[in-house]
């Protein structure tokens, strides 16, 4: 008696040679129109299950490309002088597929079904590869998960995959810079900082933003700062809030949020830490709690994120919530066992394609926290730069925007340490626009970053 397991392995995979005939007899018949169509929708010698079919396919597509005239004599003769005629059946084969197709009119139909069936075989290969794995139990099952979750979502880009027309771009890239405000300083989800939107024109989509600082600058707290801006939109530049996921590798979610409470409310946590909050400071945090209760933000705090799990997690939060800018805190604390081996250079490197390449597939900004070596403290100045970026260079490399925060003050002895709040955010690098430093200021006992004092009494007079 045969198992269920074995009679699964038994089973023919899935196919339709009647359909893969009727796509090559289409070509041979109309090898020009029906070979463009083809190619339009992807189909690839990969796609057919039979093995002649393959060849047969390729070395159509081979002869097209090459500009070779097509006809059933010419292609006996290419396959022959390729030596893969006997392959494909031999010259007897080509007449029967071309007589046993009448029109090419339904080739796309057939081209549909052989697509059709070469996606169910690689979601069977795919699911063969995820048991495999489960069954070996040398990854972490979550990791395992994120390969899963990773390779049936490609198998869904590629199938859904359509080349732009080149016309429709430009003409879409022209409307776009005629319909373009000159006075409008957020393109992209905004900052929630005049001067920083002015540069930036806001965070835009596919974008890799990296917020780089040495520890106990406050690039956690403008992180924060910027999702809560962002969710909760700009009611006097008419923007609207955005639905905004965070993966935290430090902090609980109990903490940060916590943190957002006191610095939207402007009350000190320190402050009220051993007392009750005054009447004045329970006003503010109730008001607080309005104000970020109509904010969509989605915090994930599972430590120690794998970057596969990571993006997996991500896309799901993209499908689940429609979430339009995706910042991760940091990328440091960030593994990606597969490269471990290589070094933690070589493991940066990767996560940090990873990250890039997520911007990309969920079509958001994504800001990532990131730290600076030790460098900067070695300077007079204390100013950090691109080449203080810890680890590796690929940070650099892979980055749209990367902005370098410190604090001239937090260098300072004494008293003069805690006196002067200005604040600098360096655009040091900006893919597709200026750089520039952009002046800020952070006030320390409400975690948070505000305007410089010009755009900030500017806001006040109006």
């Amino acid at each position: 008696m045969i198992s269920e397991s074995q009679g699964s392995a038994l089973r023919i995979p899935p196919h339709n040679e009647e359909a893969e005939r009727g796509v090559l007899g289409s070509i041979l018949l109309d090898p020009d129109t029906v070979l463009d169509k083809c190619l339009t929708k992807h189909l690839a010698s990969g796609a057919f299950y039979d093995r002649r079919h393959q060849v047969l396919f390729q070395q159509l597509v081979d002869m097209s490309q090459g500009n070779k005239a097509m006809d059933a004599i010419t292609i006996a003769d290419w396959l022959k002088s390729k030596g893969v005629l006997d392959k494909i059946g031999g010259y007897d084969y080509l007449i029967q597929l071309q007589d046993s197709t009448l029109v090419s009119a339904h080739a796309e139909h057939y081209t549909d079904i052989v697509l059709e069936k070469y996606l169910y075989r690689r979601l069977i290969e795919q699911s063969n590869t995820t048991i495999d794995e489960c069954y070996k139990s040398e990854d972490d099952a979550r990791l395992v998960l994120g390969h899963a979750e990773e390779g049936i979502y490609q198998l869904g880009v590629q199938r859904s995959d359509k080349v732009p027309d080149w016309k429709e771009s430009v003409q879409d890239a022209f409307v776009e810079i005629e319909n373009t405000d000159p006075n409008d300083l957020n393109r992209g989800v905004t900052t929630g900082y005049t001067d920083l939107n002015q540069l930036l024109r806001g965070l835009h989509k596919t974008d890799m933003i990296v917020l780089a600082a040495r520890p106990s600058m406050g690039k956690t707290s403008l992180a924060l700062n910027i999702a809560e801006h962002a969710a909760l939109g700009e009611k006097a530049q008419g923007n609207a809030g955005v639905p905004v996921g965070v993966f935290s590798l430090e902090m609980s979610r109990e903490q940060l949020v916590r943190r957002m409470l006191f610095s939207n409310a402007k009350v000190s946590s320190q402050v009220i830490q051993n007392r009750k909050p005054t009447p004045q400071e329970h006003q503010k945090l109730t008001s607080a709690v309005d104000r970020l209760q109509k904010a969509e933000i989605y915090i994930d705090d599972t430590p120690g994120l794998e970057a596969v799990e990571l993006r997996s997690r991500a896309r799901r939060m993209k499908s689940r919530y429609n979430i339009e800018l995706i910042i991760i805190d940091y990328l440091q604390l960030m593994n990606y066992t597969k490269f471990a081996k290589d070094g933690r250079q070589r493991e940066t490197m990767a996560i940090s394609g990873a990250i890039k390449a997520m911007a990309k597939e969920l079509q958001v900004p994504v800001l990532v926290l990131s730290q600076l070596s030790r460098n900067a403290e070695s300077r007079t100045d204390n100013i950090p730069k691109l080449s203080d970026l810890r680890d590796s260079g690929a940070i650099e490399q892979d980055a749209d925007v990367v902005m370098l925060l410190y604090r001239p003050s937090y260098y300072k002895h004494g008293d003069e340490r805690n006196e002067d709040n200005r604040a600098v955010v360096d655009v040091a690098k900006h893919r597709n626009g200026p750089t520039g430093t952009v002046e800020m200021a952070f006030i320390k006992e409400w975690t948070r970053f505000t305007d410089g004092e010009k755009n900030r009494e500017e806001r006040e007079y109006n």
